[in-house]
């Protein structure tokens, strides 16, 4: 399924589940594609619900604007909305990672309207982000290097697979990254949003999210303290709760799919 999202920027959708089930709406982060929600779209859409999975801009099938100011979080919160639209859903369950989750944070305080519920995978809110602080800044200094054109690419050419090293699905990753603009287009991202100011600006400030919320994060993630997640309660004031997955990295969905599953079938449900 092809969506027309912001800009004209066109966002490759799969859809998979009954037509009747409660919608989920899963959105990846860097470096991946809807692939890495595969074993939680098998026991979704296993449980009754239809899942809904979108190449965010950048990345995988979708479109890899040029332009950096295409990457702004923003215009992936107008794309997701286009992608509900195309698929006549008014209200869903959302669950993001990663760079999704930024965005995710967005969608569920800008159009709370739109978002009944909130799982976010290892990025907080924005705000306790920045509150997290010095530990969380040294954690962060590689997105510095990576906002960096040129100088990014030029790193990750020789650096790619010791970065994904963790990633349980480095190989088909890596191969993505690989077609022609790829790494260029996913490091947009971080150049539209992680450039030097944000390690010492304040966020914009997001109205406080109202849904219920709830934050997972990873003992074993290297980029992400547990901080940035369990401060995240402060700026929600619907039901919030926490979970810690302990043992796993970065990317928790293909590594630890069981535990994942069934943290999100019990949130959801």
């Amino acid at each position: 399924m092809r969506v027309v999202g912001a800009g004209g920027v066109g966002i490759e959708v799969w859809v998979e589940g009954p037509e009747d089930g409660p919608p989920v709406l899963l959105m990846h982060g860097w470096p991946d594609s809807h692939q890495l929600w595969r074993h939680q779209v098998e026991a979704l859409t296993a449980a009754g619900f239809r899942t809904i999975a979108p190449d965010l801009r950048g990345f995988g099938a979708s479109d890899k604007p040029e332009e950096t100011a295409a990457y702004q979080l923003k215009h992936t919160v107008v794309d997701m909305l286009a992608v509900l639209d195309a698929c006549a859903v008014d209200r869903v369950r959302l669950v993001a990672h990663d760079w999704g989750a930024a965005a995710g944070w967005g969608m569920a305080a800008f159009v709370p309207d739109r978002v009944d519920r909130y799982a976010a995978l290892s990025v907080g809110h924005p705000q306790a982000f920045y509150d997290a602080g010095f530990a969380q800044r040294v954690r962060s200094l590689y997105m510095l290097l990576f906002s960096l054109p040129d100088v990014g690419e030029q790193w990750l050419d020789t650096n790619l697979e010791d970065m994904l090293a963790s990633h349980p699905d480095r190989a088909d990753v890596i191969a993505n990254l690989r077609q022609p603009g790829a790494l260029s287009a996913s490091l947009g991202w971080y150049r539209a949003n992680a450039h030097a100011r944000t390690i010492v600006d304040p966020p914009t400030t997001l109205p406080p999210v109202r849904c219920p919320v709830l934050g997972v994060w990873s003992s074993h993630d290297t980029a992400l303290t547990e901080r940035q997640m369990t401060g995240s309660e402060k700026y929600v004031e619907g039901p919030w709760r926490y979970q810690r997955i302990d043992g796993a990295g970065h990317w928790m969905q293909p590594e630890v799919p069981d535990q994942v599953n069934e943290i999100l079938l019990d949130f959801l449900s």
